[in-house]
Order: C-alpha cells, then structure tokens, then sequence
C-alpha cells in the first residue's frame, strides 16, 4: 500500500557542513532529528520490492515491445550508497569517494561515483559530516530519479537519531533507509545468536540515544542464515532514515537482500566503490 507524499521538502541548508565544530555538529544533527520523518511518506508502490518474487512472476507474464514499456519502468527507482578511502603517498586517508548504483525491478540503470577530499577525522556518531560532501556529489551526478535510497550505515539508529541515512535523507527528501552491520546505539530486545532468515529483533532507545526511553529505533535483521550449527551469519541493523517506518524498512531489506546479507542495491555500490577504486590506484 502506497502512502501520501510528505509535505516535507529538501533542505540543503541542513548539509553536513566539516568546517563546524563538533558540538554545532551534534545542534545540527539534533535540527535534522527534529526535521525527518520516521514513518511511511512516500508515492511509490512498495510491493515489488518487499514480493521479488511476485514482481519478477508480473515481468515474466507480461510481453514488452521496448524498455519503455517494460513492468520494470514502473517500479521504484532504489539507490544503494556505499563509501570507500583513498589514501596519500604517507598512507593516510585523505579523499572520501562515493558510489551510488540505482536499481529498478531488479536491474542496474546507472551507477555514478565522486571523490572529495576529507576535511574532519572519523569520530562515531558524525560520519555524515566526514562523508556526507562525497556523497552528496555522487548523488548531484545522477540522472535518475531516486524513490528510496539504502545507504551503508544507521538511520535512526544514532545517538541524535540523525545518522548518515537520516541526514542525506532530510537533505535531499528523499525516502531512506540506514542498513548498518554494527549496533551503534540503543538496546536489544531479544537476543540476536544464530536467528534464522526473516528474523528481526527491535532495537529501543536507551540513556545513550536522545529519544524518550522505549522508543522504536528500528530492528536487528536477518536476512540469510547458514544451514549449520557450527557458524552463522549476524544480522544487519536497519533503521528508517526519512520518511519510511522502522517496519516497512525492514520490510524492504529482507525483501531487497536477494541472495546475499546486504541488500542488493547496497552490496552492487560496495563492488563499485571497490571498482571505481581501482581507477585512482592504476
């Protein structure tokens, strides 16, 4: 089921900014806390993404005589955000590049990159402000038009429920989803060994998130599970960015994981971060 647009508009006034110091970063994440919308706003037809199954059934029944016509054009554009580091001759991180890979019914339609150089050290809780400008690059150059983007990283999930996901997100007003494969913050409410795929587990706030206790943050999900009671796979830690709820995020990971942990827009931007990479080594 659709939802209404959000009467939300983009903000690039709220842009990560690295020249701030740190505690105008954590005022400015708190303003893009108080400007997101953790619930589902959006225009675009979820089940295609949350039923593959269905949707590729739908693309297989129906005969096309072009691209335009194809069940494809019609389904969500879905752009997985992943980042890589380039170093200097001294070994130092010193330039952030993006990749950006937009996915529509399953298939890629563009992949686009940036480079730009980092200006603040990494420090948990403020990535957004040492990645953010690369991303937002990356994200200037593309020229489809994104219904949902998946980012490599938390959401809601964050201290100031303002992490990376939730930031580009409000920026640019666009539908997000954080997809982190390490807990940040909040606590637990089950236990997260060897769960079986589908499996997801709520993550609340607690005294180190600014939120009122209990709040839903988002979920542990798990998305694949080996076959094996000697090894198993940790879940991925999905939490609504902008204008999707904690459910209907985890709803379209598992739907979008494909064969693979990470859902599939994220994982083909993580090859191509590593592929664009290789460019700036040769």
């Amino acid at each position: 089921m659709t939802s209404p647009r959000s009467e939300s508009q983009p903000r690039p006034d709220l842009a990560p900014d690295p020249s701030l110091g740190h505690a105008e970063m954590e005022a400015l994440q708190r303003d893009i806390a108080g400007a997101a919308v953790f619930e589902d706003e959006f225009g675009f037809d979820p089940e295609p993404l949350t039923n593959p199954l269905a949707a590729s059934a739908a693309t297989a029944t129906t005969d096309t005589d072009s691209a335009a016509d194809s069940p494809n054009a019609s389904q969500p554009t879905v752009v997985g955000v992943d980042q890589s580091f380039l170093t200097n001759e001294a070994g130092d991180q010193d330039r952030a590049l993006s990749a950006v890979v937009a996915m529509r019914g399953g298939e890629v339609v563009e992949r686009v990159h940036a480079v730009t150089d980092l200006k603040t050290p990494y420090i948990p809780g403020l990535l957004s402000f040492r990645e953010g400008g690369a991303i937002l690059a990356a994200l200037e150059s593309l020229t489809v038009e994104p219904d949902l983007f998946l980012f490599d990283g938390s959401g809601r999930i964050h201290f100031r429920q303002a992490g990376i996901a939730t930031h580009i997100g409000v920026v640019r007003d666009v539908p997000s989803i954080g997809v982190a494969k390490s807990l940040l913050c909040g606590r637990l409410q089950g236990d997260t060994d060897n769960l079986s795929a589908g499996t997801r587990v709520a993550i609340e706030a607690d005294d180190s998130v600014d939120a009122p206790a209990g709040t839903l943050l988002g979920y542990a999900v798990q998305t694949r599970q080996y076959d094996s009671p000697n090894r198993y796979i940790n879940p991925l830690y999905v939490s609504p960015g902008h204008r999707v709820g904690p459910e209907t995020a985890a709803d379209l990971v598992l739907g979008l994981a494909g064969s693979y942990k990470l859902p599939e827009p994220v994982r083909l931007a993580d090859q191509y971060a590593s592929e664009a990479k290789r460019e700036f080594l040769d």
